[in-house]
């Protein structure tokens, strides 16, 4: 928050916010002295935003702290940072990505290593580490599922972490409703928030259970928060699995409506809304026969106003053949797109799905176009 406040152009709010960061380390630490290396990154942040908004005499002031607290706390190993500092940039890393959680892996094991008494490390740990599989399609190794149960018995009023464990069970074979609806209940008298676990258990939900339970359970934690943009989201991303992967039946009008509302609705509550969630409405709009007009002028105005970025145009123009073909069925016309996501050389999932479709089609060779597939994908492989 303080970065972002500072980013806009508020300094005195950015630092309102240290200042609460460090009041809060002091409290998680509930300990009696007020110094400690669970602050080094705390104070290194105070001393570059003093340095940036020009007041390098405060900014001394923290990197005399910052010094103070290295020769007080030394490092356990010669020549590595501290392990305050190693989960620090672990639990950066997590939010950047799989190969960024890979790193944020090993700065964990070298926290750990260093001071092996601290629950919530391990606990991030096991979750990166379950983050980096694919929790929800394959089986999680024997190695990392007996570290997760472990980390439960270590920390059991983590809820995020009780959820994964869950997940992890679950894809083990091992029957979970009871143990699910009792997790349910206790997150939902939690306060709102991206660790509560309610994502990771609506996810489990839908691919173990069933999607209408996911909807009910979503749609009562609305009920509970109803302001919250977060739940928001979550059950707009529900309502997205029940519309849109229900094949050619389209789900009641009475869901599809919802979904639009809930779409909209995160749209203009997250004001950078990303490319994919404004397709996701189109399509979700394509699904209802009276508002496939609306589903057209979504996609044309996102096509009218694309920017350069590669991976931006191949996932629109990917995601705009599906909906030419499966909506309209105007299979040339998807053909044109598929192309055009194909021809972009730039490595993504969109381009190599573009690219599989057209070999498909041009393999079965009932197209009229099969002749210019031909030559685009000959083009490709030289």
């Amino acid at each position: 928050m303080s970065y972002i406040h500072y980013q806009i152009g508020s300094p005195n709010e950015a630092l309102c916010f240290l200042s609460r960061a460090a009041e809060a380390l002091r409290q998680i630490r509930n300990t009696v002295s007020e110094e400690g290396p669970w602050l080094l990154v705390n104070y290194a942040n105070l001393a570059w935003l003093h340095y940036y908004i020009g007041e390098e005499r405060k900014s001394h002031t923290y990197m005399s702290k910052v010094d103070f607290l290295l020769n007080e706390y030394p490092s356990p190993y010669q020549a590595e940072l501290h392990p305050e500092i190693y989960a620090e940039k672990a639990w950066a890393m997590m939010k950047f990505g799989r190969d960024n959680t890979l790193l944020a892996v090993q700065y964990f094991q070298k926290a750990i290593r260093m001071q092996p008494d601290m629950i919530e490390w391990h606990s991030s740990h096991v979750l990166a580490l379950a983050s980096t599989s694919k929790l929800y399609k394959t089986q999680l190794d024997k190695n990392t599922f007996e570290k997760l149960k472990l980390a439960m018995k270590h920390d059991p009023e983590n809820l995020y972490l009780a959820t994964i464990f869950l997940a992890a069970s679950a894809g083990r074979g091992r029957r979970f409703e009871a143990e699910a609806w009792e997790l349910a209940k206790k997150i939902l008298k939690k306060p709102v928030s991206s660790y509560s676990g309610i994502k990771p258990l609506l996810k489990l939900y839908r691919i173990y259970l069933s999607i209408d339970e996911a909807l009910d359970l979503a749609e009562e934690a609305l009920q509970r928060h109803p302001e919250e943009r977060y739940l928001k989201r979550c059950a707009a991303i529900c309502y997205k699995k029940k519309i849109l992967s229900h094949g050619d039946i389209p789900p009641e009008q009475s869901i599809i409506d919802r979904g639009i509302n809930l779409y909209e609705e995160v749209i203009s509550l997250y004001h950078q809304s990303s490319l994919k969630r404004q397709i996701t409405l189109a399509n979700i709009y394509g699904k209802s026969i009276r508002s496939q007009c609306k589903a057209d002028e979504i996609f044309e105005e996102l096509l009218h106003k694309l920017n350069q970025d590669p991976l931006d145009r191949q996932m629109l123009y990917n995601y705009f053949a599906k909906y030419c073909l499966l909506t309209h069925k105007q299979s040339n016309k998807s053909i044109i797109y598929y192309m055009k996501a194909a021809a972009i050389q730039y490595p993504s999932i969109y381009r190599e799905n573009s690219i599989q479709i057209l070999e498909k089609i041009r393999h079965r060779n009932r197209n009229r176009m099969c002749k210019e597939i031909e030559k685009l994908l000959d083009n490709l492989h030289e």
